[in-house]
């Protein structure tokens, strides 16, 4: 996606929606060529039929306003503050709304944030996440399972056709690709694609940002790796096989890998999502100093969505939680955080865009989003698979 911050280019206008058609095209498709802010505009993929909803009227938004802070609370969950500018956006609706939210488990994973709407689906307590953030393939299970509410957002029409459930369930939010977070004070040589983490120079250094069992960032890491050795988005197993590789070498430290553990030493190199990575780059000031870069192989995009449990405790707080995330301020409070937002095309069409936040937004030139049903074949293969053929526990 990007070698240096120096290298930041923002997103073209129809990126968004081109790599958003290729997450439900038949086919592997790969993410335009950036281009400069300049770039012409493209219309994003306009929601038909069922899957239309007005713009909420002044009423109606001050009616759920009441609502939301009547209940006075909201439980959110797996989301770290250093994750796509999460902090910010926390704050931001506290101080906007008045309402109290309740972080759970910052460091969960996808699997996690289901699990825990199941575990506590008859409760109104501190435990029962509201609404939940999780990678593509969890939007449509979470339906299947009814573990999830419909919600249309005012701004709906506005998020692509393709990138959503038509009737509300799920809906996207941002995407950004993988790539290796890498601490210069303990690397001196920063790996360029994958096939150099194999190198004896990394022994003892490489991390997931996650289990592959549960999470969907480490197994797109896996997947990407096998994607730039022999694989591709309908074959997965490669990357199987270039973990086992990594593991046996004594590369691949079986935790997983934190701000803190990139900062330590402990694990030099983390494999992360690229808004993870500059989030923990900003949040470090050089201490120690942190180079990110996008390996030149098997670049690897990913999209995340959003939802709101069916046992939601606070219906309200959660609903107006997802008023404000896809309103301009959300949006562009994630574009800060070096996320494309679901709305970017639509907002760079309207002039709503925060100029210094796109400045400094990814080149995105070669990655890939897989299919739903790629994400779903892949997901099933890594993660019953990485038990026997690679063997590490990560935790």
């Amino acid at each position: 996606m990007r070698t240096e911050r120096s290298t930041f280019r923002v997103a073209s206008l129809g990126a968004v929606a081109a790599l958003l058609f290729a997450a439900c095209s038949a086919g592997a498709t790969a993410v335009p060529s950036v281009a400069a802010p300049s770039a012409a505009p493209s219309a994003v993929a306009p929601s038909t039929g069922a899957s239309t909803a007005p713009a909420a009227s002044t009423d109606a938004m001050a009616s759920l306003v009441a609502a939301a802070q009547k209940e006075g609370n909201l439980t959110t969950i797996a989301l770290p503050h250093n994750w796509c500018g999460y902090g910010a956006v926390l704050t931001g609706f506290t101080a906007k709304y008045g309402i109290k939210v309740n972080e759970l488990n910052p460091d969960g994973a996808s699997g996690d944030e289901l699990a825990a709407i199941v575990a506590n689906k008859g409760s109104t307590g501190p435990a029962a996440p509201d609404v939940i953030d999780v990678g593509l393939s969890f939007g449509p299970q979470a339906k299947a399972a009814g573990e999830i509410q419909p919600y249309k957002v005012s701004t709906w029409n506005d998020i692509p056709a393709t990138a959503k459930d038509a009737d509300g369930y799920w809906y996207g939010d941002y995407y950004g690709v993988l790539s290796f977070e890498v601490n210069t004070a303990v690397v001196k040589n920063v790996p360029a694609d994958w096939s150099d983490l194999l190198k004896p120079e990394y022994k003892g250094q490489i991390a997931l940002a996650g289990d592959p069992t549960v999470s969907n960032q480490a197994i797109s890491a896996v997947w990407a790796a096998g994607i730039a050795t022999g694989g591709s988005l309908d074959n997965a197993q490669p990357g199987l096989t270039f973990f086992q590789k990594l593991n046996a070498a004594g590369n691949l430290v079986p935790v997983i890998g934190k701000t803190a553990t990139v900062a330590s030493g402990e694990t030099p190199i983390r494999i992360a999502w690229s808004y993870n990575a500059l989030g923990d780059k900003d949040a470090l000031a050089g201490n120690p100093p942190i180079t990110v870069t996008v390996p030149t192989s098997g670049r690897f995009g990913g999209m995340y969505v959003q939802a709101i449990s069916a046992y939601a405790p606070h219906p309200n707080a959660a609903k107006l939680w997802m008023e404000y995330l896809y309103s301009d301020v959300g949006q562009n409070l994630w574009l800060q955080g070096y996320c494309t937002p679901i709305r970017y095309d639509a907002m760079v069409k309207a002039g709503t865009v925060d100029a210094a936040a796109q400045a400094k937004m990814p080149d995105t030139t070669g990655a890939v989003l897989p299919t739903l049903a790629q994400i779903t074949a892949a997901t099933t293969l890594i993660t019953k698979g990485w038990p026997t053929v690679v063997g590490a526990t990560i935790k």
